[in-house]
């Protein structure tokens, strides 16, 4: 899996290039304290290993390549305190990388000048591109770590073009592997017990984040964790998209959304579900309820490889233009914005939001969310129903069919959960 995945992206690169991917750092969090280590992850897909301090370095001549990984030496004292780590044996082992080319971390910046030096002109050529993971700049957030080390060897070697391969690997990573799809497939399965948890301790009086919990709880029974901030979202706060305070006590009469996933080996699921604090939906719940269920049916049978993503998202936007106007929520085509405000989904994958190419058509084998809602602030009603799909020419996979969402199960459940 690794191999193939080195292989492919080493034909999307030119030749007489060094491509370098860092692991990363847990960055300081306050005097002796470091937020959680979270691995750069077009590192890890290449790599396959979760550990700071890391690089890999991918060579490529005109006939020949090959891959260097270069990790801490285990010092004895630190072990003691924070753990060991990998040994080069292991390391070789899990990156599937030959024992001769795991090196010293401490030696990468010799390796590369030795590399780009006239003497070792024989092994790969003259070196003429040097690849980095070269993420947007965001002046909000520090510079990461590649692009730091870009600006050092610009300054040394101004000769070398350094080209990003951040589009390279998106393309890559948009279309899943079946190891990918299996650790998907975890994830959401952890995400449907979270969500069956939540179903029965859901009840009047008690607080967003006491729903929070409960999923919590589940994800660490599992030894995971949320792929992103939980909303937990009764009535009107729903309609905020991103809310996550999860403050308030769930009143009577309200819908509770939840947008919540969890991680398996650093793949996300991504799940949405609205359910009433009763138990049960009003009529004017249900029918609104409804009309988001179909659009997003509708939506899962209508996606397809080779569509653009503005088709899609065209499309689950008339959808529901269509329903509102039915259920008379809208008289005019424009007026559905008030109500609906966001795609209709996005790439999943080692990031929630993945990456992948947004001007390409959607290629087979993506896993993409299918996500339609309306948000009545005036009524304090606000629903999504988000399931995560697999994109197949012979028909999609719905990796979350398996966690329900037509009304007469939700109400059985809530039901059910109830007279016990």
């Amino acid at each position: 899996m690794l191999l193939k995945r080195r292989e492919s992206y080493i034909e999307h690169i030119e030749n007489q290039s060094m491509s370098i991917f860092f692991s990363g750092h847990a960055p300081l969090k306050s005097a002796d304290q470091f937020y959680p280590f979270v691995v750069n992850r077009n590192f890890f897909y290449l790599s396959g290993l979760n550990q700071e301090n890391l690089c890999l370095v991918i060579m490529k001549g005109a006939g020949k390549s090959d891959t260097y990984l270069f990790i801490e030496k285990i010092d004895p004292v630190k072990a003691l305190w924070d753990g060991a780590g990998m040994t080069f044996e292991e390391a070789a082992e899990k990156a599937a990388i030959p024992l001769e080319n795991v090196r010293d971390i401490t030696s990468l910046e010799t390796f590369i000048a030795q590399m780009l030096s006239t003497s070792r002109r024989a092994l790969y050529g003259e070196l003429s591109h040097i690849y980095l993971d070269l993420e947007r700049l965001n002046e909000k957030v520090p510079a990461t770590e590649s692009i730091q080390f870009a600006h050092r060897l610009k300054s040394l070697y101004p000769q070398i073009n350094l080209c990003s391969n951040q589009m390279i690997l998106a393309e890559m990573r948009t279309i899943k592997d079946a190891s990918e799809v299996e650790d998907m497939k975890k994830a959401i399965a952890i995400t449907k017990v979270g969500l069956e948890r939540i179903m029965r301790e859901l009840k009047v009086g008690r607080y967003e984040f006491q729903l929070e919990a409960e999923f919590n709880y589940v994800l660490n029974l599992h030894r995971t964790a949320p792929s992103f901030n939980t909303i937990a979202a009764q009535g009107k706060n729903a309609t905020v998209l991103h809310y996550i305070e999860n403050s308030d006590a769930i009143e009577p009469g309200s819908l509770v959304l939840f947008d919540l996933g969890c991680l398996s080996n650093h793949y996300a699921s991504d799940i949405t579900r609205t359910y009433p604090a009763s138990g049960q939906f009003t009529p004017r719940q249900k029918a609104i309820y409804e009309l988001v269920l179909s659009v997003n049916k509708e939506a899962i049978r209508f996606l397809k490889p080779g569509m653009t993503l503005k088709e899609f998202n065209d499309f689950g936007k008339q959808k529901l233009t269509e329903g509102a106007k039915a259920l008379g929520l809208i008289k005019e085509d424009d007026e559905i914005t008030r109500y609906y405000y966001h795609s209709l989904g996005h790439y999943l994958g080692l990031d929630v939001h993945d990456v992948g190419n947004y001007t390409k058509p959607i290629p087979e084998g993506a896993i993409i969310t299918v996500e339609p809602g309306l948000y009545i602030a005036e009524e304090n009603i606000g629903i999504r129903i988000e399931d995560d799909i697999l994109v197949s020419a012979s028909g999609n996979i719905n990796l979350s069919q398996d966690i329900i969402k037509e009304v007469n199960e939700i109400e059985a459940f809530m039901k059910a959960k109830r007279s016990r």
